[in-house]
This record gives C-alpha cells, structure tokens and sequence, in this order.
C-alpha cells in the first residue's frame, strides 16, 4: 500500500496497483525519451570486441546500454554485460536476436542493422541517425551496395585520381588470401601498381577522409602486389573478418594477421555519415 493527499489535503491509502497505475504513463514517457544513435552503436559493435578491455567506444556507452537491457530482457544476455561495452557477450547475445527475427549466416553475425534494431527498440526506445548500406549495384563490373559507391566516388574525387577496382565486395571465395574481408558489404580492393608514390598517399588520404579503413598493401608483407584495400566503417553488411579490421584501424593497427602498427596517413577517424555532415 502507498498513499497520497486528498483533495483536504489528508493523507489517503492508495492500493499498489494504483500507484502503478498513476506511474505508468510517467514510465512510459520516460523509455520513449530514451534514444539510441545507431551510428554509434554499430561503431562500437565493430570496435569493442577487438579491444583487450572492456573499453567503451567514445560516445556509445549511453546507447549500447540501452540495447544491452532489451537484450536481457529478451532473455538472451546476462544482466552483467549491461555495461555500454558492446563486446563479444553482446554481439554473441545480438546474433541471436536476429536469428530470432529469422536472420542467419552472415545476416545473423551481431553487427546490428537497421530492421533488427528498430524491432529491438520497439516499445522501449527509439533510435535515431539510422543507416543502411543501399541496395545491391556494381561499379565497374564489380559488386557493390549503393552506399560504398557513393564513398569511393567521393574519394576518387578529393584524390584527383581515376580509382581502379580490383576486388568489391559480396564475393565469398574469390580470393582466399582476403580471409574473408569480401564475402560481405564495404569491402574494395583497388590497384596501386600504376600509381606513384604520391597518388598511393593521395588515394589513401582521400578513402580514409570519407570513413573507409583503409591501408596500402604491398608484395613484403604476403607477396601480394601493391593495391590498397579498404573497409567501410559502419557498412551494416560487413563480414565479421572485415567487422574486426575495422575495430583494429580505430586502434592504430595495420588490419593484418601481425596486428603491426598503422603506417599510412593519419587522419581523424570517420564514418561517411559523419563526414557528409562536416563536408
């Protein structure tokens, strides 16, 4: 039992389920006050599961937690990882949410999409800065999602050089030295042979301004020929494998099996929806 004044300005007995009652509409606006900026959770999905802490991604902790607790209230994440570390308890907890939606493969690999977590959200937060990687397309006879083109021709054009494709993206199996990276969205592999040493750095420059990981590969590190691959930061259909170079490039390393540091060009780290905005 609780109580409350009257309208004598007495002390009343009011039955819990009435309190309940009153509070609920209280309770209500409140979850529909909290948001989650997708942005920022799906960066940290990338980022956190590489870290050797429990380090929160700048700018996430807020909205991670809020998908953490409707993870524990599906039953599929224990009370104690709610804390705005989106590491691997989380994404492991994420991927069966989406294969509870009737995701799975790839689909279904806990890096959150726009579908799987407005169904989350759903009477419990909204979600903002929403993003999705477009439909399927090719560029230059290569496979694609329209969101990638749009960045790789925004780079070709602050690089003020012709950008030649060697590998896109969605391409499982075509090259087992890629170790996956490409059986996904937001992956490109493009030639540097040709290129001098300043176009290798202009191009390189120009991928990582408009939110790609991106790094110059050459024949000393696995005989491969000069090209650059690049991974683009927060594409919601990356494979796990090019998930994780993504979390390395936020931490200074080089994306490869040494885990070396990154040596190309150092440039404030983005995403294409953050550079669009500042642009």
């Amino acid at each position: 039992m609780s109580g409350r004044l009257d309208r004598r300005g007495f002390l009343a007995v009011v039955p819990g389920a009435a309190v309940a009652a009153v509070l609920a509409p209280h309770a209500a606006a409140a979850s529909a006050a909290a948001a989650a900026d997708m942005e920022m959770v799906v960066l940290a999905a990338q980022c956190d599961p590489v870290k050797d802490g429990t380090g929160l991604t700048p700018g996430a902790g807020p909205s991670v937690r809020l998908v953490e607790q409707a993870l524990v209230d599906e039953g599929l994440l224990a009370a104690q990882y709610v804390d705005g570390h989106f590491g691997t308890a989380t994404r492991t907890a994420y991927g069966r949410w989406q294969e509870s939606l009737g995701f799975s493969g790839p689909d279904a690999n806990g890096l959150p999409g726009k579908g799987s977590l407005t169904a989350l959200a759903e009477g419990r937060f909204s979600v903002t800065r929403l993003i999705t990687p477009g439909s399927r397309t090719t560029f230059q006879g290569f496979p694609f999602n329209t969101r990638t083109v749009a960045m790789l021709t925004e780079a070709q054009r602050l690089a003020k050089v012709s950008l030649v494709v060697e590998q896109g993206s969605y391409s499982p199996g075509d090259d087992p030295t890629s170790a996956g990276t490409h059986d996904g969205g937001g992956a490109v592999d493009l030639d540097a042979e040709a290129l001098t040493a300043a176009q290798r750095t202009a191009v390189l420059t120009a991928l990582r301004r408009v939110g790609f990981a991106a790094w110059l590969r050459n024949p000393s590190q696995d005989d491969w020929p000069w090209h650059i691959h690049g991974i683009a930061v927060n594409d919601t259909a990356l494979s796990t494998p090019a998930q994780k170079q993504v979390g390395m490039y936020y931490l200074g390393r080089n994306g490869l099996a040494n885990n070396g540091q990154d040596d190309g060009p150092q440039v404030t780290k983005t995403t294409w929806e953050q550079y669009r905005r500042t642009a």
